[in-house]
C-alpha cells in the first residue's frame, strides 16, 4: 500500500448538502477501489488563484489515503467527470 493525497476543489455555487454529497462520493470511491482514508482536511471556502468557470472561490479539501499503486488512475478517471468538482490533483507525498 502506498500513501497518496488528493486535493479537491468543489464548486462554490452549490449548497452545503450538495457539497457534502460530492465529498462523500469521492471518499466512497477511494474506499471502493481498495483505499483506506487516513485523514480529511477541510480548508473551507478559499479564493482561487484564477477564475475557473466564472467562479473566484471554491471549497478546498485534502484527503490522505493509502491504496494500491493502480488505484489513483481509477480515482482520477472518476473525479474528472464528477459533477461540481472544479479541480483535483492526486499526489504521492515524499518519503520521510
Amino acid at each position: 500500500m502506498n500513501k497518496y493525497e488528493v486535493a479537491l476543489v468543489i464548486s462554490s455555487k452549490i449548497d452545503d448538502d450538495a457539497k457534502e454529497a460530492v465529498l462523500e462520493k469521492a471518499k466512497s470511491r477511494i474506499e471502493r477501489y481498495g483505499g483506506t482514508i487516513t485523514n480529511v482536511d477541510d480548508q473551507g471556502l478559499k479564493r482561487m488563484a484564477y477564475e475557473i468557470q466564472d467562479m473566484k472561490e471554491g471549497y478546498y479539501y485534502f484527503i490522505q489515503f493509502e491504496a494500491p499503486s493502480e488505484m489513483p488512475g481509477k480515482l482520477e478517471a472518476k473525479l474528472r467527470i464528477q459533477d461540481h468538482v472544479i479541480r483535483y490533483l492526486i499526489v504521492k507525498p515524499d518519503a520521510e
